[in-house]
């Protein structure tokens, strides 16, 4: 029996359609959520996802303002932007979008953005929230995933999960979310040995390592839950996950496609995350 097909697309409507009342009632007291968002150096890739995520803003009601800059661009100048963008009232979400140019330090640019304006969850104060189990503004993406596994009311608690992939960004929240959720968790890499007989025991597998195709079906224990957060550029110009889709369908309960399955959650969540700070922005906002 072929896997279930976790629709992204509709989900990810879906929850922005639910952020367009708070919109709404936001704009009723006088406050348009605003997400500006730093595009450093002429990254293709980044250019197609900030311009996915300016066009959600704007579908959604909120305001977005673009920041551009050339790829040698001194991390100074981007420090100045951020401290002026925190400063902005009318600005209340920041995101950089990465990767940085080779001479900028990402994690000092990600530390001056004001935690109350992270709503990437990149920020250390923001993280150290989420290892604590306290509010903050989760990643992006791994919030993303965890909407979709109670959407499709993925069974987590007790459960084996397994998270191939281990950057700030994805794998190290992914496995923490899957913790607060009562799951025996184990996070592994592209230097894991014997990755197959680990992903083999996961009841719930979400593979973000960012190598094509690496989840193979003989890696996937029958019916489990597998999300791909990968985005590989093939040499055709096609994209591929980090799981071969055609293959692993076949024995998988769960699965979510690349593209149309992590992608749009990820706007839906760094949009819920703008409302919220624009909400946290006024006295006694939520």
């Amino acid at each position: 029996m072929a896997a279930k097909i976790i629709d992204g697309k509709s989900l990810a409507a879906a929850v922005r359609a639910a952020a367009r009342p708070q919109v709404e009632q936001l704009a009723a007291r006088g406050v348009q959520p605003g997400l500006a968002v730093m595009l450093p150096g002429d990254n293709p890739a980044s250019r197609v996802y900030v311009r996915n995520k300016v066009r959600a803003c704007e579908e959604t009601g909120l305001r977005s303002e673009m920041h551009e800059f050339p790829g040698n661009i001194e991390e100074a100048v981007l420090l100045e932007r951020i401290a002026r963008l925190n400063r902005d009232a009318r600005v209340h979400g920041i995101l950089v979008q990465l990767p940085l140019p080779r001479q900028v330090d990402a994690a000092r640019v990600l530390s001056a953005v004001s935690p109350a304006k992270d709503v990437d969850g990149f920020h250390p104060q923001n993280l150290g929230a989420l290892v604590s189990g306290q509010p903050g503004f989760v990643p992006c993406t791994p919030a993303g995933v965890l909407r979709m596994l109670e959407h499709e009311q993925v069974p987590i608690a007790g459960r084996q999960a397994v998270v191939v992939g281990r950057s700030n960004i994805v794998g190290k929240p992914m496995a923490l979310l899957l913790l607060q959720k009562d799951a025996t968790v184990t996070i592994c890499h592209s230097k894991t040995a014997h990755l197959g007989a680990i992903t083999r025991q996961a009841d719930v597998l979400v593979a973000a390592v960012g190598i094509a195709r690496l989840i193979g079906q003989e890696m996937v224990k029958p019916g489990a839950c597998v999300i791909d957060v990968g985005m590989n550029r093939l040499a055709d110009g096609s994209l591929a996950g980090d799981v071969d889709f055609e293959a692993v369908k076949t024995v998988a309960g769960w699965i979510s496609p690349v593209p149309g399955g992590v992608g749009p959650m990820t706007v839906a969540m760094l949009i819920a995350n703008t409302v919220r700070a624009a909400a946290r922005s006024i006295p006694g906002g939520a």
